[in-house]
């Protein structure tokens, strides 16, 4: 057998097989080989293991059983969770913090420790684990903050600086890409736990720091997100949530709530994301007119994806009813990026889910001029939209000069899921379209 697989910098666990390969050393002709022991008649190629690792093929029973004989699985364990989910993947991502400042300390640490080495490419809290994590946050009663005595007296000067460093966070991120700014938000979320656990301060301080950890733990998630880093993005998230429960911002916590049922989404876990996007929805509590917009375009989304077709109208409906209330005053800092025309990029994404291009192409040309030259890593995503718009409406070439545009934004702007959307339109393209000088742009960003 091979020694331990060693990972390349930036390189990730795809699959819960590459992590259970990683774990033991193995390369797929020693994954084969150890199978082919116990069942015999199977033929020892390695492409079959990389295609269960890059295709989404499943194993057949008898394959299955003797991996899980090898790794010490049980044969009940096989049968109650389909593949790939009885894989031993290491820790699992903890979601049992108390709802109070306490638990919202003990989830950031936790993050802190883990998140930033945490290479699993796949979502770790799925299923019921899922459910019960936004149940609790749904039903669950606001703790009441305290003042807090610990070191040095922390006050507003402190809390300014790091609530005025947000806005070029967020920019840095939409420009550059996650990749790029993770470490960053996760130093920073760093200090500002350091100063929760270790500081003095009053009640008012003790929830505009919750709030601050909140607000950090929502961009690092997302930078994981970005990044591919799907284990790092939920361990931040939980986090967050918890931080925004303790400063008993209901909105902040159900805006963490939308980015994972995003998630959900992409990796296509449409249950959970509906599950995710209807406790935001209904949990958020009072919210501005903008807030509520984009919950409701999120819950939408959701039941677009289920094929709950009136549902996601009616949500709709509410979105734009509420988007054309107008921004507010009070408006947070954290969504006013949620702008008219990020509004109609959002309505498109829902008419694509319930097969109406042509309603999407006309929210796109009312989306067209609204990203500005530095958001990079937004652009592509609406680039790619419109690719997938024009290639339904039977114009391949369009999309393809789309998708070519895209190529170069991404290598500024390093998004391993925008990478992923650009590879699905273009693998919806025909075969008579520009496909190999555009599948040569492409292998400079998949390698």
């Amino acid at each position: 057998m091979s020694g331990p697989v060693s990972m390349q910098p930036g390189e990730v666990f795809v699959h819960p097989l590459s992590y259970v390969r990683a774990e033991r050393g193995w390369t797929y002709q020693d994954l084969v080989t150890v199978i082919a022991r116990r069942v015999g008649n199977m033929a020892r190629r390695r492409e079959k293991a990389w295609r269960w690792e890059h295709w989404g093929v499943v194993p057949d029973r008898d394959t299955q059983l003797a991996l899980a004989a090898e790794l010490g699985v049980s044969p009940e364990t096989v049968h109650a969770r389909p593949w790939p989910g009885w894989l031993p993947v290491g820790d699992p991502i903890r979601v049992d913090f108390s709802w109070d400042q306490t638990g919202s300390r003990l989830a950031l640490n936790h993050a802190l420790e883990k998140a930033m080495m945490d290479r699993r490419g796949f979502v770790r809290l799925t299923g019921m684990s899922l459910t019960a994590f936004a149940t609790d946050w749904l039903n669950v009663e606001p703790a009441r903050l305290t003042s807090v005595l610990g070191g040095g007296q922390i006050g507003e000067e402190f809390v300014e600086q790091i609530e005025a460093s947000l806005p070029r966070l967020h920019t840095l991120q939409g420009s550059h890409g996650g990749q790029y700014v993770r470490k960053l938000l996760d130093a920073e979320l760093g200090m500002v736990t350091g100063v929760l656990e270790k500081s003095s301060y009053s009640e008012a301080i003790a929830r505009r720091l919750h709030t601050l950890a909140a607000e950090l733990g929502q961009l690092a998630g997302f930078a994981s997100f970005d990044t591919g880093l799907h284990s790092a993005a939920q361990r931040y998230w939980v986090a967050a949530v918890h931080s925004a429960q303790a400063a008993g911002d209901r909105a902040v916590g159900a805006d963490i709530l939308k980015s994972m049922a995003l998630q959900c989404r992409d990796v296509g876990d449409f249950p959970g994301s509906l599950t995710l996007a209807r406790a935001a929805y209904e949990g958020a509590g009072k919210v501005t007119p903008r807030i509520a917009s984009v919950l409701a375009m999120r819950l939408a989304w959701a039941h677009a994806s289920v094929g709950e077709k009136a549902e996601a109208h009616r949500f709709l409906g509410i979105a734009d009813t509420q988007f054309g209330r107008g921004t507010s005053a009070n408006d947070p800092r954290w969504i006013r990026w949620f702008d008219e025309g990020e509004f109609h990029n959002h309505v498109a994404t829902c008419q694509l889910d319930l097969g109406d291009p042509r309603r999407a192409e006309l929210h796109l040309d009312k989306a067209r001029n609204a990203y500005a030259p530095t958001r990079r890593r937004d652009y592509v995503g609406y680039l790619t939209k419109h690719a997938h718009v024009q290639n339904d409406l039977g114009n391949a070439d369009h999309a393809a000069d789309l998708l070519h545009q895209g190529v170069p934004l991404i290598e500024q702007a390093p998004s391993k899921r925008n990478v992923g959307k650009l590879l699905a339109v273009r693998d919806r393209l025909p075969d008579d379209t520009r496909r190999s000088d555009l599948d040569q742009r492409l292998s400079t960003l998949t390698g």
